[in-house]
């Protein structure tokens, strides 16, 4: 079941086990925020775009029995991600696919979506950038393969009408996020900054939108802290990670 320099970590909120390796892509905070932060459709089909090692539709599946398709163009990362499958014995709900995002339509139909989720690369790939010299943590962590409106354009047209949209991502691109969503016909409802304390600047950004949604109706959530003053998990994100007691 493992390979060399690989590890089995556990999720012990949704009682997930996940194998992850530092050699290559490891989950992080983000992934859990982002799992527990849209609407999650009881039935129906959830796609997760560039899925890594598959953790956020891992840490999906105990809230919904809708199928979970997830795509990940790194043949190792989907390697990994198919055995945690099995290791949960998620093998009749989670499928992944090993697969360029730009190719997803010669396996998806369009309009055929109920929940796109999306863990993207954050930085833009740019002459100037400073990349990571491990490959899968470059392609992780920059847009080599897939840019911001190559995620929101076929997410997009993977979603049913009314059909619903997470990301998460970095609030400096928070306005070309909103920008990006609204030219593909996708209506910003829910936006939440999370904060590493409550004295410093927001670090993560999520956004939950609705396609073909009405302009109106965008909510503001309260703000999300990681940690107190002592260091330790704020109860809603220990609650994420452990559970509630």
């Amino acid at each position: 079941m493992l390979n060399n320099g690989e590890r089995i970590d556990q999720l012990y909120a949704e009682d997930i086990q996940i194998i992850q390796s530092s050699e290559v892509f490891s989950f992080s905070l983000d992934a859990v925020l982002l799992a527990n932060f849209p609407r999650i459709p009881k039935r129906g089909k959830i796609v997760d775009l560039c899925a890594g090692n598959g953790a956020v539709g891992l840490f999906i599946s105990k809230k919904t029995a809708a199928s979970i398709d997830q795509i990940e163009l790194q043949p190792r990362l989907a390697d990994m991600g198919r055995r945690s499958i099995q290791l949960n014995q998620l093998d009749q709900q989670m499928t992944m696919h090993t697969l360029d995002l730009k190719d997803t339509f010669s396996q998806f139909k369009p309009d055929s979506t109920d929940l796109v989720v999306c863990n993207p690369p954050y930085f833009k790939e740019l002459p100037t950038s400073r990349k990571n010299p491990n490959p899968y943590l470059a392609a992780a962590r920059h847009e080599i393969h897939a840019t911001l409106e190559d995620v929101i354009a076929t997410s997009s047209r993977l979603l049913k009408m009314n059909g619903h949209f997470a990301i998460v991502h970095r609030p400096d691109r928070f306005l070309e996020i909103i920008d990006c969503l609204r030219y593909y016909q996708i209506a910003p409802k829910r936006i939440q900054f999370v904060y590493p304390k409550d004295d410093k600047e927001a670090n993560i950004l999520l956004i939950e939108g609705i396609k073909h949604g009405k302009n109106e109706g965008l909510r503001f959530l309260s703000p999300l802290i990681t940690y107190d003053a002592q260091g330790n998990y704020t109860k809603p994100v220990e609650e994420m990670l452990y559970g509630r007691n």
